[in-house]
C-alpha cells in the first residue's frame, strides 16, 4: 500500500494520532515494535501561523520513525493552508493529515475536528487549501468520522468529494461524532466506501482494533488497505508485534511475548519519558499507560498495588512497585 511515493507495505497497521499520548518517544517505541507509520499528536493551525512554542515542540521529527504524519486541525482555510506550509518547512514529514475526526468538545464544539462534518463545504475548502499549498512537496491525506450524528452519515459521498479534491488517502473512524468514544465502531460503512469502484485512494479503518484478530478480520471483511489502531497501545505498544505476527508471520520473529518481556518494555517507556520531560512530569505522563495496561488486569486483589504505582513520584519508588507487580505476575503464570 502507498499514500503518493511513501510505501507502508502489503497489510500496513499505523499508530493513530492521539493528544498527549502520541508524542516522539511512543511513537518510536510503536515503530519499533512493527507500525507501519505512527501519527503526531494533533496540531492546531492558529497555534502553529502564531508560531506558538508548544505547538511547534509538536513538529519534532527524528529519522528513526520515519515514516511519519504531521496531523492538524483548523477552522478556517487560510490559517489551515498557511500552518501546512510551515509542518512542511519545519518538520518534513512523510505525510499531511488533516484532522475532521476529533469529537471533544473544545475542538468540534468550535467547529474544528469533526465539527467540519456540520458544515461539509468548508471542510472541502480547507482541503483544496492544503493540498493547493503543499500537494506537490508531501501527500495530504484526512480523518474523519461516520458523519456527525446517525441521521447524517454521509462519508460515502464525502469520501469521493475528498479524493476530488486531491487526497492521498482517507482514514475512517466507524463512529459518529455524537457517539464520542461510546458503543461500537460500525465498520460496514468503511467496507461500502472501499467497495466503491469510484473510489482510487487508500481507506484506512479504525475503531475498536484491539487485537490481532481483529485487526486480520478487518482487512479481509472491509477489504481497508491499512488498518489505525488507537487506544488499544495505551500501556500495550506491543499490540503491533502481536498484530505483526498473526498477519506477516515468515518476516515477524515469532517468539514468546512474556510478561517479563512487556513488563521491561513499558519499564523502557517509563524512561524514554523521563529522559525527555524530567523525573516528575515523565512519571505524569505515563501514568496513562501504566493504569490501562492489560499487562496487569489478570492479578487479584491488585487495586492497592496498582494506587501505588500511580502515586509514585520518582523512578526508584515506581520501579520498586512495578517489580514488586513482576513476583505477582510469576506468582499467578501471567
Amino acid at each position: 500500500m502507498k499514500i503518493g511515493n511513501v510505501d507502508l507495505g502489503e497489510r500496513p497497521v499505523v499508530l493513530a494520532p492521539m493528544e498527549d499520548v502520541t508524542d516522539i518517544g511512543f511513537r518510536l517505541l510503536c515503530r519499533r515494535m512493527g507500525a507501519a507509520m505512527v501519527y503526531s499528536e494533533f496540531v492546531a493551525a492558529e497555534a502553529l501561523v502564531r508560531m506558538v512554542h508548544k505547538s511547534l515542540q509538536k513538529l519534532e521529527v527524528c529519522e528513526e520513525e520515519r515514516p511519519v504524519a504531521i496531523q492538524i486541525y483548523g477552522r478556517e482555510p487560510d490559517d489551515v493552508a498557511e500552518a501546512a506550509r510551515i509542518v512542511v518547512a519545519q518538520a518534513h514529514p512523510d505525510v499531511l493529515d488533516l484532522n475532521f475526526g476529533c469529537p471533544v468538545k473544545r475542538v468540534a464544539g468550535k467547529g474544528a475536528g469533526a465539527g467540519m462534518l456540520q458544515n461539509i463545504p468548508k471542510l472541502l475548502a480547507i482541503t483544496r487549501a492544503v493540498v493547493q499549498a503543499v500537494g506537490d512537496k508531501v501527500p495530504v491525506t484526512v480523518k474523519t468520522r461516520l458523519g456527525w450524528d446517525c441521521e447524517h452519515l454521509v462519508i460515502t459521498t464525502l469520501a469521493e468529494q475528498l479524493q476530488d479534491e486531491g487526497i492521498s488517502a482517507l482514514t475512517i473512524h466507524g463512529r459518529t461524532r455524537s457517539q464520542m468514544y461510546t458503543g461500537v465502531a460500525d465498520w460496514t460503512l468503511i467496507g461500502e466506501v472501499k467497495a466503491n469502484p469510484r473510489i482510487k485512494i487508500p481507506i484506512i479503518g479504525n475503531g475498536d482494533i484491539t487485537s490481532a484478530e481483529q485487526a486480520r478480520d478487518a482487512f479481509e471483511r472491509y477489504g481497508v488497505d491499512a488498518v489505525m489502531v488507537g487506544r488499544a497501545t495505551f500501556g500495550r505498544p506491543w499490540i503491533f508485534r502481536e498484530i505483526a505476527q498473526l498477519l506477516h508471520p515468515a518476516v515477524t520473529p515469532q517468539e514468546p511475548l512474556t510478561t517479563d518481556w512487556k513488563l521491561d518494555l513499558l519499564k523502557e517507556q517509563v524512561l524514554q519519558s523521563v529522559e525527555r520531560l524530567d523525573e516528575r512530569r515523565g512519571i505524569w505522563h505515563i501514568r496513562r499507560h501504566l493504569a490501562a495496561s492489560p499487562l496487569f488486569k489478570g492479578i487479584p486483589d491488585f487495586r492497592q498495588t496498582r494506587i501505588k504505582m500511580l502515586r509514585a513520584d520518582t523512578i526508584e519508588e515506581l520501579f520498586e512497585v512495578m517489580e514488586y507487580t513482576r513476583g505477582l505476575l510469576k506468582k499467578e503464570n501471567l
